[in-house]
């Protein structure tokens, strides 16, 4: 069977690093640089999906996507950018660009966005956790298609507890109201719930409520008709159809206008809706899981959110605990997603000093498992051969054992035995600060495939920081 193919219209740096796993996924990447390279491509490899940043110098992503209009079975257009605004992306969706994302790319949204009529495969598993792990604790797993399950790690009685609400109803249609702060994996028990139902094979499509204005949420939901408002050039099909025998994840929800909460309410009480412009009634059978990182009942009580459709919504409340009161969790979370990394990077089993598990038991943990997720790549990356120390976490409050001195200067000493030094400065066995911070900064580009804003997050500094540096090492005569 020939793998099929995605085409990236993007600086090399900035899409690299999402190639092996596409490759590992089953899917095939290419690159190009301008419009004629693209459509060069598309005609030659029929791509089932694109991926654009307007960003990309001399490259005219409006023109590019008026262009595509005009062609007769054109791939879906994702546009994907640095930074932008509501406007911008009211803007290209109304050209006919299918999505328009924030980076980085990832492939949890990458596979939401390919064509549903062509079977996809997923990456290779995760890692599953230590043996040590009691047989009724949950083991991690990355969810698939076509019947495998999702399954969240944890051991703590608060998530085992949701866990089993949540495995006692998902075989049902019965919509869902999950809670949380943010990072608490709010998305990840939705998925648990699709993908543990009898509509695993079928569509899961999830849509943040926050992300887009009023009447741009009304179009992605419901779709629209051709000449529904300006740029409506064709029929466009919703969310809601997109999801038809599937299930519909409505993130963020009471970020949605009072308006669009009355067509949702008709949505769950008729399985029914029109869309944007027209006249003719669409039937579904779609099953509505919803998120909130608020508290809801405070949202109703301002008369922000409808209480009949709180009430339609909460027939199942899932409220998921934040990391910081999940106890050992953090643990057996951190050595999951060392794991993971360690494999994704080619790196050998990286190990935990107790300094710095007990730093781990010790952080509050702000932005919950996707922060410890975030750290824990940091460390990875960071700590070579391991093992794991405080100062890999980069976070500004560890402290320097001697281990750690003694680890530096030995690496320093092999340095200088490889290379003897040419000058007294370079023959000191401890390196200055700012070296040891440009040789950081040079790594984290080296593994991130140059992509910088990838390497402001592993450094735990701004991109504006990050790029500072490097024109200071350009002036400084370093090609970086």
């Amino acid at each position: 069977m020939t793998a099929r193919t995605v085409l990236f219209i993007a600086e090399p740096q900035s899409v690299t690093a999402i190639f092996p796993t596409l490759q590992k996924a089953g899917l095939q990447a290419g690159l190009a640089d301008n419009v004629n390279g693209a459509l060069g491509f598309i005609k030659k490899s029929h791509p089932c999906l694109v991926f654009c940043r307007p960003e990309l110098q001399g490259f005219d992503a409006k023109g590019f996507l008026r262009k595509a209009s005009e062609i007769e079975g054109f791939p879906p257009v994702v546009i994907f950018s640095a930074s932008g605004s509501a406007e911008q992306a009211t803007e290209y969706l109304e050209l006919g660009a299918r999505d328009y994302w924030i980076e980085p790319l990832v492939w949890e949204k990458i596979r939401l966005v390919l064509p549903d009529d062509e079977a996809e495969q997923e990456p290779e598993p995760a890692p599953c956790p230590p043996r040590s792990a009691p047989a009724s604790a949950p083991s991690p797993s990355v969810g698939g298609s076509g019947g495998s399950k999702f399954q969240i790690i944890g051991r703590h009685t608060a998530v085992l507890r949701v866990l089993a609400l949540a495995k006692q109803v998902a075989g049902s249609k019965a919509t869902v109201l999950i809670s949380g702060e943010s990072g608490t994996g709010k998305e990840m028990f939705a998925r648990y719930l699709h993908h543990n139902s009898d509509r695993a094979d079928k569509p899961f499509v999830a849509i943040n409520c926050a992300a887009l204005p009023e009447h741009l949420l009304e179009s992605e939901l419901f779709g629209h008709e051709k000449g529904a408002f300006t740029g409506a050039i064709q029929r466009k099909l919703g969310k809601f159809e997109l999801a038809d025998g599937g299930t519909i994840l409505l993130d963020e929800i009471t970020e949605m206008d009072l308006g669009l909460q009355a067509k949702l309410l008709r949505v769950l009480q008729e399985s029914e809706f029109d869309r944007v412009g027209g006249v003719e009634t669409v039937k579904i059978d779609v099953r509505v899981l919803a998120t909130t990182n608020r508290r809801i009942e405070d949202t109703v009580k301002e008369g922000k959110f409808r209480q009949d459709l709180y009430y339609r919504l909460n027939v199942i409340p899932l409220a998921l605990p934040a990391l910081k009161d999940r106890g050992d969790d953090v643990l057996l979370l951190a050595e999951f997603f060392t794991n993971k990394f360690t494999a994704a990077y080619g790196l050998g089993k990286l190990a935990f000093t107790d300094e710095a598990k007990k730093w781990l038991m010790g952080y509050d943990w702000p932005g919950n498992v996707r922060e410890l997720q975030n750290l824990m790549e940091r460390a990875v990356l960071l700590a070579g051969q391991g093992p794991i120390r405080p100062r890999h976490f980069l976070m500004g409050d560890e402290q320097w054992t001697p281990d750690d001195l003694a680890d530096i200067d030995a690496d320093q000493q092999a340095a200088c035995a490889a290379a003897p030094p040419s000058t007294p400065d370079e023959a000191m066995s401890v390196m200055p600060l700012h070296e040891m911070e440009k040789r950081l900064i040079l790594k984290s580009l080296e593994e991130t495939t140059g992509n910088r804003t990838r390497a402001a997050e592993l450094l735990g500094i701004s991109v504006r920081t990050l790029r500072n540096k490097l024109n200071e090492y350009k002036k400084q005569g370093l090609d970086v």
